[in-house]
């Protein structure tokens, strides 16, 4: 125990390891998670050793969690401001409404503590960004010393706990289970249609799979239906959807074929396309061949934002039709990359400004063509000059107090980093040649910064952990629940009979306006699809900026 207390490092590390321990027990389709893992762990380390850490450790990590958080949902967040996501954007602003509302009533009819308050929205929203922001606004109260200060704080924390537990049980079940048998739907097979309806095919590829069947694919050919045809003539019978790469006549290889370069009986061509326009190209050309020694070519990859605002709207047939680089250039568009959702890169896809394209073809034909409708991404190392900047304006907005009466509003320093990590992730997604932040990198500092600030949190409240639980023992659990029922269950009813939105992506937006990862996994699971997915992602957007604001808002009210 003196060792903890002595190096308080070593007991933040060991609630790192002993968290996401306990965060990987499976109940059924739950599971905890490293965070509220942590956080039990660490009140209960924190209630036997006593550890006492710096609240600047604290406020570090938070400020590199929250600014991650934002510059990853910023490009997302913003496209989704349109008319098209105003009826996801009415299910979080049920969420947020109901959840602050039911905050209140909770902390008038029992006569509860700002922190204890605030923990039960965090809690019961699942949402532990909210225990950030919260815990800094409470912090910021003068009407408070400063050992009241530091219980409720530690309130904030022992209240999260348990709602969180019973909440994301409730959210769960009620999601993947109880959500499709009152709208009356198999999930399975309702998710299966509206992607049928929507895209006309199968749905996406795992993290671990491959394709059977490229899309992009080169082939050699012997010449025997092509005679005399000159190469650009061959192209163009296929809408120039299909370049010659390669031509070997006798020891001969040309690489690339001058365009009146003409066909003759015998000679190998090497052919690089979709694998449609191939299997097509080549039934006027001649039979297949095995691969030919010799005969191949390189081909370079590379990854361009669009900034041209002329792309913008077009599908990739019409790119491919203005942009001749394509054709004679012998590029080809593999992946269509918009925020982090991969889009089949089909003829009928629609690019916006800010999609980053996967071209593949010659070197040469790449640079041409990049420089025409946007910009090579560059996102192999992390700009921290941009990253500094932006965590200092966000510190800088989080001090601006705003009053509304009595009440004083702050962002605090949780709340600035998230508008700044927004607004900086969405100028970054707008012209991808500065401001790197590789999703690796920022997915890391993200679990890493809320993993400590949890940790420290949960070290530093583990002394106030069981009075209040003597006190609201039996509270905790009915808010938990409740919280998580009443806007869920408004929603579903709006989302159906005004929003009209479609059940499958109902039910995954509603687990994203609550924000929970473990319930968009067991739905997805239900569904054997990933359709509602496409709910989910909007909603979770806007809620991951919405909630961790609520936290400011209730302790301004109750704080006055």
């Amino acid at each position: 125990m003196g060792v903890l207390r002595d190096h308080p490092e070593l007991a933040l590390f060991l609630c790192l390891a002993l968290g996401y321990l306990v965060g990987k027990l499976r109940v059924g389709p739950i599971t905890l998670g490293g965070i509220c893992g942590t956080l039990i762990v660490s009140l209960l380390l924190g209630a036997w050793a006593k550890v006492t850490i710096s609240d600047d450790v604290k406020t570090i990590f938070f400020a590199l969690f929250i600014f991650s958080l934002g510059y990853m949902a910023g490009p997302q967040f913003f496209s989704n401001l349109d008319k098209k996501s105003l009826r996801f954007f009415t299910l979080c602003a049920i969420e947020v409404v109901c959840v602050v509302g039911i905050a209140l009533g909770l902390a008038e009819a029992f006569d509860l503590d700002v922190g204890t308050a605030a923990g039960i929205l965090a809690g019961a929203a699942t949402e532990s960004a909210v225990v950030g922001t919260a815990t800094e606004s409470i912090g910021k109260l003068s009407n408070l010393t400063q050992e009241q200060i530091s219980t409720y704080q530690g309130h904030v924390a022992t209240a999260y706990t348990v709602c969180y537990l019973f909440g994301l049980i409730t959210i769960v079940i009620y999601t993947s289970q109880i959500m499709p048998m009152l709208l009356r739907i198999n999930l399975r097979d309702a998710s299966r249609e509206l992607w049928e309806k929507m895209r006309g095919g199968s749905g996406g590829l795992e993290a671990d799979e491959r394709e059977a069947l490229p899309g992009m694919v080169g082939r050699t050919f012997l010449v025997t239906h092509a005679d005399g045809t000159p190469v650009s003539q061959l192209e163009r019978s296929n809408g120039s959807r299909i370049t010659v790469e390669a031509v070997k006549r006798g020891s001969t290889v040309l690489t690339p074929p001058p365009p009146d370069f003409k066909l003759t009986l015998s000679d190998l061509v090497l052919m690089v396309g979709r694998r449609s326009n191939i299997i097509a190209a080549g039934r006027h050309v001649g039979p297949e061949t095995p691969a030919v020694p010799g005969l191949d070519t390189p081909l370079a990859t590379t990854q361009v934002s669009l900034t041209d605002k002329a792309v913008v709207g077009k599908s990739l047939d019409t790119l491919t039709i203005e942009h001749p680089e394509f054709g004679s250039g012998g590029v080809y568009v593999t992946d269509v990359l918009r925020n982090d959702q991969h889009l089949p890169a089909t003829p009928e896809t629609v690019v916006h400004r800010g999609d980053v394209l996967t071209l593949v073809g010659s070197r040469s034909g790449l640079g041409r063509l990049a420089s025409k409708v946007g910009a090579v991404v560059k996102n192999d190392a992390t700009d921290f000059i941009y990253l500094g900047f932006g965590i200092v304006v966000g510190s800088l907005i989080g001090q601006i107090v705003v009053r509304f009466g009595n009440v004083p509003m702050s962002l605090g320093t949780g709340g600035g980093c998230l508008i700044s990590g927004l607004l900086f992730g969405w100028f970054r997604s707008r012209k991808q040649t500065f401001g790197a932040f590789p999703p690796q990198a920022a997915t890391t500092i993200k679990d890493l910064g809320l993993a400590v600030f949890i940790a420290c949190t949960g070290l530093v409240s583990g002394p106030q952990a069981g009075p209040l639980l003597k006190e609201y023992g039996a509270l905790l659990p009915f808010a938990g629940i409740a919280m998580v029922l009443v806007p869920a269950t408004v929603s579903l009813i709006v989302g159906r009979k005004l929003l009209n939105i479609e059940k499958p992506l109902l039910i995954g937006a509603i687990a994203g306006q609550q924000c929970s990862t473990p319930a968009i996994t067991s739905i997805t699971q239900v569904a054997q699809s990933s359709v509602p997915m496409l709910g989910y992602t909007i909603t979770y957007t806007l809620s991951n900026f919405l909630l961790p604001l609520t936290g400011p808002l209730l302790v301004g009210i109750l704080g006055a």
